[in-house]
């Protein structure tokens, strides 16, 4: 599930969202309202759970993403393969790019998708029709570090949210 040319997306796990009102994350670094979407070299960074932690990497060649890798704890496995995602699509006019390199784009004004959301589907099929390896670790801040000191582009997500799955935090390890 990528956008079109001269489109962006949001995915959200809620199919029943008819307007888009800038607000600020609950995860925000930054001050400012926006309604948050992204192009199509970050939307696969977006084919999971809303609060599934993740770590994606991969070479980036002439804007494309290649040699592209995700990872998750395999405690979330089981929501990745069960959770009902939702593609909104989005005529990129009213959005910018989000910081120097950017990883999303938004807008300040309110926004309508260009039609109804479109379900997902299978993400684990998915990531595999887009020859997206998906790797499943028991945990990932060991990987996350590997990934940060390769020199790969990446995009770590809900990484507060490691050593946490769906049921609540890991028992503890010894």
């Amino acid at each position: 599930m990528l956008p079109s040319p001269g489109e962006v997306l949001h995915f959200s796990e809620d199919p029943s969202i008819e307007r888009f009102v800038p607000h600020v994350a609950a995860t925000a670094r930054q001050p400012e309202a926006y309604v948050w979407a992204v192009d199509a070299l970050n939307s696969p960074c977006y084919w999971f759970p809303r609060q599934c932690p993740r770590a994606c990497s991969w070479v980036q060649v002439d804007g494309r993403a290649e040699d592209r890798v995700h990872t998750i704890e395999e405690a979330w496995l089981g929501a990745v393969g069960t959770t009902r995602l939702h593609a909104y699509r989005f005529d990129a006019g009213p959005f910018r790019p989000f910081g120097d390199r950017p990883h999303a784009w938004v807008a300040t004004v309110p926004v309508e998708p260009l039609g109804p959301p479109v379900e997902v589907g299978d993400l684990v099929g998915l990531h595999s029709r887009h020859g997206i390896e998906l790797r499943v670790l028991p945990d990932l801040e060991e990987h996350f570090a590997e990934v940060r000191a390769a020199g790969r582009e990446f995009s770590g997500i809900r990484m507060g949210n490691a050593g946490i799955g769906p049921a609540g935090p890991f028992p503890t390890r010894r």
